[in-house]
């Protein structure tokens, strides 16, 4: 079992999860197989009750797990599936240690932090790395080095290096940040230099340090940094501002990470030398694009744009595939109330509504999928997407003028959309809703299809709401035909317009699965239609 921790120093938000992905994607890029883990410190159970200005989007992964964010990065970046198990919370751990102690399982013992605690965690780690079979797992610790709820983690992670062995069987990678004073523009290293002295007053010495600056870190700076905090000079690494996540890797390749970790690890990769032909070539079309298009994505959530990370990648993804730069436009759907759609929406090529939960920003978001839909704009519905569409074609279409969901008023008249019936009763928030992948099977005269090249697909849910059934026939005689319906046909799932170039939506959320070199069938489907409607201006 070969373990590599990245941790954190100085200041959150420095791109841990990014390098952690980075270093999995030339390890895989060598032919090794590579698993992940994120570690994050807080008391929630997993990340589903968060509101997204809390920790950006949730993401969900195909078991139903929702989790950070990060665990989106890595199945991205290493076209890999994870589960649930691969997130590691406080939450987890101290419910199962309760558990444990209620059961009578520590034999009498008084339960502490060490070594209850730390043996819980390096359990779920060593499991999840045992199972995976991977050459080697990448931990990224949350946090940062110092706060009070990382110490359990470090103090695991540490006594993990003891126990495997330091020599070639665990690695300690920090991320830290170097910042840039006064108009000289001079590299600073000591917030670096005390970030790793509080790190080692832990017990754990880094063998590289990921410096986060605007700029290349000049030799002197590097030479400082591998003096003061014991490293070698070539295992300070300079990451500086990046045009694209995706350039990540290879800046991390020219300055030989990938060399470093096999040889102190004793890796044996499969080829001596990265295959990362395919990923320079998607890096090219989204920093040399041919063409752009806007995009605007209307929503609640618009002032963190970590909220719909996913959508933003799955653009990106589906940008690539056509040489094409998708520039996003975040609009608060309630500004459509106060300014009109046309001044927001005119002169864009497509429009998403992506998922949310809750009332506020709602009629905003169905004036503009009625803008959309008269205008001939491309529009793609997702989850609370698809539901919002469904209104707006009852109401301004079939002329249901109280058309509603229950969740936003459960007195409207006609409820088109409604509470799933397994829903019912539950009272519990967390982990409860439809989630995770379910199987849908598409019409094949439908563009789904074609876009999806198959009858039958795999997407990943997340909702409590549906369709409701006894509204169907009166939908799709108002063109709003359900070309994607659940296994047994029970649940709505792709609706499609007739007439118009390209309106659809889904009760599922493509942009999970989208990959670079493998896009969102859903989300290139808009770009290609963004991309005509310019063309057709």
């Amino acid at each position: 079992m070969k373990l590599i921790f990245v941790s954190g120093g100085v200041i959150s938000g420095l791109g841990k999860g990014i390098t952690a992905s980075s270093i999995g994607r030339l390890l895989k890029a060598r032919g090794l197989n590579v698993s992940m883990i994120k570690i994050d410190p807080y008391l929630n159970i997993d990340a589903g009750t968060m509101n997204p200005y809390e920790h950006g989007e949730v993401f969900v992964l195909n078991d139903g797990g929702e989790v950070d964010l990060d665990l989106g990065n890595y199945e991205r970046f290493l076209d890999i599936d994870l589960n649930s198990d691969h997130n590691i919370t406080t939450g987890k751990v101290y419910r199962s240690v309760i558990e444990n102690e209620r059961h009578g399982n520590y034999l009498g013992k008084t339960v502490q932090i060490i070594p209850h605690i730390t043996d819980e965690i390096k359990r779920r780690i060593t499991s999840i790395a045992r199972e995976s079979g991977a050459d080697v797992t990448i931990v990224e610790l949350g946090g940062t080095v110092g706060d009070m709820e990382s110490m359990p983690f470090l103090e695991a992670a540490r006594q993990l290096g003891r126990d495997l062995g330091r020599t070639e069987n665990v690695m300690f990678v920090h991320t830290t940040l170097i910042p840039i004073m006064g108009s000289v523009g001079e590299e600073k290293t000591k917030p670096t230099q005390h970030s790793v002295k509080e790190l080692m007053a832990i017990g754990i010495r880094p063998d590289i340090i990921i410096g986060r600056c605007s700029q290349p870190i000049c030799e002197a700076a590097r030479a400082k940094i591998a003096m003061f905090c014991d490293v070698d000079e070539s295992a300070v690494i300079s990451t500086p501002d990046a045009r694209s996540i995706y350039e990540v890797p290879l800046n991390l390749e020219r300055q030989g990470v990938a060399d470093i970790i096999i040889d102190r690890m004793k890796l044996m990769p499969m080829t001596g030398k990265r295959d990362m032909t395919k990923w320079e070539s998607f890096l090219s079309n989204i920093l040399s694009p041919v063409r752009e298009v806007t995009i605007a994505v209307v929503g609640k959530y618009t002032s963190l744009a970590d909220s719909y990370l996913s959508h933003i990648e799955a653009l990106t993804h589906a940008g690539s595939e056509r040489k094409c730069k998708v520039n996003v436009r975040f609009i608060d759907s309630d500004s459509l109330l106060s300014e009109g759609p046309a001044s927001l929406l005119s002169d864009v090529h497509g429009v998403l509504i992506p998922g949310g939960f809750g009332n506020r920003g709602i009629e905003g978001k169905i004036e503009a999928t009625r803008y959309a839909r008269e205008n001939k704009i491309p529009f793609l519905g997702v989850c609370l997407g698809f539901q919002i569409a469904t209104i707006e074609i009852a109401r301004h279409v079939l002329g249901l003028k109280d058309a509603n969901s229950t969740e936003f008023d459960k007195d409207t008249q006609d409820p088109v959309i409604c509470l799933m019936h397994e829903q019912e009763g539950v009272d519990d928030m967390g982990a409860t809703m439809r989630l995770g992948a379910q199987n849908v099977i598409l019409d094949k005269d439908s563009k789904a299809y074609g876009l999806y090249g198959s009858e039958r697909i795999s997407e990943r849910h997340r909702h409590r709401y549906e369709v409701n059934n006894g509204y169907v026939d009166q939908l799709e005689s108002a063109g709003w035909r359900f070309v994607g319906r659940s296994e047994n046909g029970d649940t709505m799932e792709v609706g499609q317009l007739e007439g118009h170039p390209f309106f659809m939506a889904s009760q599922f959320h493509p942009e999970f699965k989208s990959r670079p070199m493998r896009p969102s069938p859903l989300h290139l489907g808009l770009v290609d239609a963004a991309i005509e409607y310019k063309g057709s201006e």
